[in-house]
């Protein structure tokens, strides 16, 4: 099968169209044949090494963490999907792997995609799906009534997260260009901040929970806008001990992480707000929760370009813009 790979870790280094073996298929997988994959500034992250001590895979290997495609055969153990079934995923870690023609995935990781998308489209959500599910769901807790600030809210991550926010009934502050300002309040965000214009820290106040995707700078100016008690949480890092202990690092790892967010954890604590870091990881089942709300048209996806799979490399120069609005994919089929 044809699929890009990385020969070895570099900053802004291509991708190499190679030809792969299909992947093998174990007993609890599915084998899907991939129509679109979605790009994120993750793959650019992984390519130029950043996540190596965390996420040590060894070239030559495939990039690519979305996936929308047609289930084409499944192993002995799968129960859940069938051939023929049209599927999306985050791949977990350690199987990614999407920008190629086949891909075998745990079916655990797997949720049927929704009808009312194109493949493209489904290819565009799991992994922001699942980041902002998993920040405003299962780690804030977000409730009716409350207040977030979403930054970013015209990329990948900030598009789904305004439209959850809203459908949990909370108040949504977020951050966007001017040309940007009338797409996020078309999802829903009640504050729009020009960060051109504005200092959001000027402007907020009391919020209950922060979504953090920026740099440290702008983390540490997240703790003013937090009422005593808030949730910061940052998916842009730096990840802390909690995250360390989960995913089972050596001490010298774990040490590392520790002094790496020593210092933003210390003005939380001082300021009296909860910091911690995610890292989004693979769940088929909230994947289905998602396919739910698109599919009741609570929630939409947001595409900024389609690129064919030929131009993968093309592709993912463009995320590394940071001017996307919404998600980038690729045509695979």
């Amino acid at each position: 099968m044809k699929a890009f790979v990385v020969d070895k870790y570099q900053k802004k280094g291509a991708l190499r169209l190679a030809e792969m073996p299909e992947p093998d298929l174990l007993d609890n997988d599915v084998l899907v044949e991939i129509h679109a994959a979605g790009l994120n500034l993750l793959d650019s992250k992984v390519r130029s090494g950043e996540f190596k001590p965390i996420l040590p895979y060894r070239p030559t290997f495939i990039l690519g963490h979305d996936v929308a495609g047609i289930v084409v055969r499944v192993g002995s153990k799968v129960r859940k999907f069938k051939p023929g079934d049209e599927v999306y995923a985050r791949p977990r870690d350690g199987r990614i792997g999407t920008f190629a023609e086949f891909i075998a995935m745990d079916e655990a990781d797997v949720a049927l995609k929704p009808k009312n998308l194109s493949m493209e489209e489904a290819a565009s959500i799991p992994l922001v799906g699942l980041t902002a599910w998993q920040v405003l769901v299962e780690k804030a807790n977000l409730r009716k009534g409350q207040k977030v600030f979403i930054q970013a809210g015209s990329g990948g991550v900030g598009t789904f997260a305004i439209q959850l926010a809203k459908h949990l009934g909370a108040t949504v502050a977020t951050t966007a260009s001017g040309a940007s300002t009338d797409l996020v309040k078309s999802l829903g965000a009640d504050i729009v901040i020009d960060y051109k214009k504005d200092d959001f820290e000027k402007v907020l106040q009391g919020y209950d929970v922060v979504l953090n995707s920026q740099d440290a700078k702008t983390l540490e100016k997240s703790l003013h806008v937090l009422k005593p008690g808030g949730k910061l949480i940052s998916i842009s890092g730096p990840p802390d001990p909690e995250f360390a202990r989960k995913q089972g690092l050596n001490v010298v790892l774990k040490l590392v992480l520790r002094l790496l967010s020593r210092s933003i954890r210390r003005e939380a604590k001082r300021a009296g707000v909860d910091y911690s870091f995610l890292f989004m990881w693979a769940q088929g089942e909230q994947l289905s929760k998602i396919t739910s709300l698109i599919e009741s048209g609570i929630i939409r996806p947001v595409m900024d370009r389609t690129f064919p799979f030929e131009q993968t490399n093309e592709a993912l120069a463009y995320v590394e813009t940071g001017r996307a609005k919404g998600k980038v994919v690729i045509k695979v089929r």
